[in-house]
């Protein structure tokens, strides 16, 4: 592991022509007109924000960009995963137009996930493609969703169905906006925090079992995982932009825990992404050691260490009426990792030892979810 550094930290996506930079640190945000008035000189911006965000942060972004002489303005959504719809998808296109945005003009996404999600897809879409910087203020935000180029919004039938690969010209992560977020909103990001650990990294993941509570207390242990997170996630995209084949990696414990949304209507009173992600995690795990891949105990290190964060482990955690097996199994035959039929999922052999499994046998699925639903 690296020292632990307070100062601000620049991570670079390498992806050719569409390269570009995350900045993380404190009291960025302040500075963002200026970076964006050396990126773009000319340009104008509009924020796209929730009304959540737009409150806590949307006048230090209007103010820097007021000061970096750049004229800007704001359309704003309602907070939570159902803004990632068609009908706000058509809002937040209809209101750049009417601001009068051009192609060469910049879109700045400030907010969590959804908002990333569904101002980069408007960015991608509106005029053929406008310049799109993120300014992610959740935790889950700044470690994934708003690096590598995804975005997309939800439908009836599954989350991220529709959507693109559009990459920004910038991300910019000040960890200092994370001290307005809830416990739960803070907890919930940690989950994709702790996913890079399983993935391939199980020394980090050991770091985290024994640095948790500083991570979550902030200062330089906070900056150290937000930088590692985004690094992690950088090589990743650098060699499978388009999510071919290694990329998929990244998605551990997303199969399932996005049929667990779906399967909750994307109500976030009952369950938000990084709850549905860690409960995804400990299933991918529970699932592998199911098809012999890895012992038991690699499951309950996971769950050991989740529960030690306040997260979910269980589906039965998930509050309100019990979840139906055919639910989780129509939204898991819906996840964009199927090919021609064939459920694909991310497992692993072990901490920090995940892989791609082609062909898992849908009757297998349906077997250990039925024995979950159960318990």
């Amino acid at each position: 592991m690296s020292s632990l550094s307070a100062d601000p930290q620049s991570i670079t996506v390498d992806l050719g022509q569409r390269s570009y930079k995350i900045e993380i640190g404190d009291e960025l945000l302040p500075q963002i007109g200026g970076r964006i008035a050396e990126l773009h000189p000319g340009s104008r911006v509009v924020i796209v924000t929730d009304e959540t965000v737009n409150g806590l942060h949307g006048d230090t972004v209007r103010h820097s960009l007021a000061d970096a002489d750049i004229a800007s303005a704001t359309v704003v959504v309602a907070a939570g995963e159902k803004s990632k719809s068609f009908a706000d998808l058509e809002f937040v296109v209809d209101e750049i137009l009417a601001a009068g945005m051009e192609r060469g003009d910049v879109l700045v996404a400030l907010g969590g996930g959804v908002v990333g999600d569904l101002a980069g897809f408007a960015a991608g879409i509106t005029r053929r493609g406008m310049n799109f910087v993120q300014a992610p203020t959740s935790l889950l935000a700044q470690v994934d969703s708003s690096v590598g180029g995804k975005t997309g919004i939800n439908t009836a039938r599954g989350k991220n169905l529709v959507g693109l690969f559009n990459q920004p010209s910038l991300v910019v992560a000040d960890t200092s906006v994370l001290n307005t977020l809830s416990d739960r909103e803070m907890r919930a990001g940690y989950a994709e925090v702790a996913k890079y650990g399983l993935i391939d990294r199980p020394e980090f993941f050991e770091w985290l079992e024994a640095n948790h509570a500083q991570v979550f207390a902030g200062g330089p242990a906070r900056a150290h995982a937000v930088a590692l997170s985004c690094q992690a996630k950088a090589d990743v995209v650098k060699a499978d932009e388009f999510e071919m084949g290694s990329r998929a990696l990244l998605n551990l414990g997303h199969t399932f825990g996005h049929a667990l949304e779906a399967s909750v209507g994307y109500d976030s009173q009952r369950l938000v992404h990084g709850e549905g992600v860690a409960i995804g995690m400990v299933l991918a795990h529970e699932f592998s050691a199911r098809m012999n891949h890895c012992g038991p105990e690699a499951a309950e290190r996971v769950v050991a260490h989740l529960k030690a964060v306040g997260l979910p482990t269980t589906i039965d955690e998930i509050p309100g009426e019990p979840l139906q097996l055919q639910q989780l199994l129509s939204a898991i035959a819906q996840d964009k990792k199927v090919q021609r039929g064939a459920l694909t999922f991310i497992l692993t052999r072990g901490i920090g030892q995940s892989f791609v499994a082609k062909d898992v046998p849908a009757s297998e699925v349906e077997a250990f979810l039925q024995l979950k639903l159960a318990a």
